[in-house]
């Protein structure tokens, strides 16, 4: 049977995102820069998830279509948190109201329920988080290896779970549909510690630079809330889990140094993780 790509309606980092067959269903077709292995493993991830009951995409198959590897999903209509915190920014200027910090621009409440549903179930058969930590630290450029060393002496000492992981909490992996929130990219699932989950959502709100494609008044925005955010998502998810940011705070330096080999964060946002990395590191928490 010859499949014919409809329309295109995503791109990331490493993947176009394609209507397919009657559109009730995506594929999402590798760019160069990722091998097949990758999107087996993601398949693999996403179909522990759905097995678990979690709001996932229907994962179907892996497929290959015009010589590119590729993944049949369900397709979600609903738009990314992401989507909807620009286009309110942009409402918010427009209209010149000004922004009430303490209101979830970026829908922190709803991740962090999502986060803590992931985190509640224990599966086998997925990666170790902590040694994808531990490889990314080593090939990451930036830190000396001395620098290196002393994250992963951090990160040893660091109690050791065994939950469901997602591994990329960003904004633009989050679909919402009416308030139900579905999640997707399970590339980087692994089996570990919720912290590790929890520390990736803090930097990427505390430090993340938007790309410049996007409208300045998202950026004021974000600049104006991060703190408050933050707030909202660990008041959430402490009152869930009874984790709180005193358990997360020994796993920003690890998150941040792996963060440092991501290819969609730029140099400035590199540099800044890069002083939060050392600055902590003369300074270690105990």
């Amino acid at each position: 049977m010859v499949h014919r790509l409809g329309n295109k309606i995503g791109e990331g980092g490493c993947a176009e995102v394609f209507e397919w067959e009657d559109g009730s269903k995506i594929v999402k077709l590798a760019k160069p820069n990722t091998i097949t292995a990758a999107l087996e493993a993601e398949l693999h991830h996403c179909r522990i998830a759905s097995a678990c009951g979690l709001p996932v995409p229907k994962p179907y198959d892996l497929v290959t279509v015009e010589g590119r590897s590729g993944i049949v999903f369900e397709r979600i209509d609903g738009e990314t948190i992401m989507k909807r915190f620009v286009d309110r920014s942009v409402e918010q200027s427009r209209i010149q109201a000004p922004l009430d910090v303490g209101e979830d621009f970026v829908n922190a409440r709803i991740t962090a329920q999502l986060f803590h549903q992931i985190h509640s179930h224990s599966v086998a058969n997925m990666p170790s988080q902590r040694e994808n930590i531990k490889h990314n630290i080593v090939e990451a450029q930036y830190l000396s290896e001395a620098e290196k060393a002393a994250v992963i002496a951090q990160l040893d000492r660091l109690p050791m779970k065994q939950q469901l992981c997602h591994g990329d909490p960003n904004p633009g992996n989050i679909l919402l549909r009416d308030n139900d929130a579905v999640i997707i990219d399970w590339n980087n699932a692994s089996t570990g510690n919720p912290e590790a989950d929890l520390a990736e959502y803090i930097i990427m709100i505390r430090y993340a630079i938007l790309p410049p494609h996007l409208p300045h008044e998202a950026m004021v925005a974000l600049d104006a809330t991060r703190e408050a955010s933050i707030h909202i998502f660990m008041e959430e998810y402490e009152k869930l889990s009874g984790i709180g940011y005193a358990d997360i705070e020994p796993w920003i330096t690890p998150v941040a140094a792996r963060k440092l080999i991501a290819d969609a964060i730029s140099d400035a946002e590199k540099t800044m993780l890069i002083h939060e990395i050392r600055k902590r590191l003369d300074t270690p928490h105990i």
